[in-house]
C-alpha cells in the first residue's frame, strides 16, 4: 500500500508545470486582450521572470501559494516536512535575491499570488497598467 501511494505522489509531483501554468497563461491572455505586449520565458540577469514587459522594464511573476509560501504557518505541511519547509524556503530566498537584482538594475518587479489571479484578475492586470502609465510618463 505504501509503495503504491508513493508511486501516485511522484507521477502527481512529476505533471506539476514550471512554466505556462494556469494562473500565467491566465494573465498573460488578459494583458494581451488589453494590448500589452510582452514576453514570456524571458531570462533577465539571472531571473526567468514569467512575464516581461521590455520596452518598459518591468519584471511580472506569477507566484502559487504553496510553491512560494503563502501562507504556510497557517496551513502546516503534514508529510516529508523538513524537505518540504527547506524548499520552500529557498525559494522564498530566491525570490527576494531575484526581486532585489531586478530592482537595483532598474526593473519594476511585480509578484501576484496565485489566489489574487484567480479572484481578482481585473485588479492585477490593472496593477500593470499603473505601472507602464508610470514608466511610460517618465520617458516623455
Amino acid at each position: 500500500m505504501k509503495l503504491e501511494t508513493t508511486i501516485k505522489r511522484s507521477k502527481i509531483m512529476k505533471s506539476i508545470k514550471g512554466s505556462d501554468t494556469g494562473i500565467e497563461v491566465r494573465l498573460r491572455k488578459a494583458l494581451w486582450h488589453k494590448g500589452i505586449r510582452y514576453r514570456k520565458n524571458f531570462k533577465v540577469f539571472d531571473c526567468h521572470p514569467d512575464i516581461v514587459i521590455t520596452k518598459y522594464k518591468i519584471a511580472v511573476f506569477c507566484d502559487g501559494n504553496f510553491w512560494h509560501g503563502k501562507d504556510l504557518q497557517k496551513r502546516p505541511i503534514k508529510h516529508n516536512s523538513s524537505y518540504w519547509n527547506e524548499k520552500i524556503r529557498r525559494n522564498v530566498e530566491r525570490d527576494l535575491e531575484n526581486t532585489i537584482e531586478l530592482r537595483d538594475n532598474g526593473w519594476i518587479v511585480l509578484r501576484f499570488w496565485e489566489d489574487d489571479i484567480q479572484k481578482n484578475l481585473p485588479n492585477c492586470v490593472g496593477d500593470v497598467l499603473r505601472y507602464i502609465s508610470i514608466r511610460k510618463s517618465f520617458r516623455q
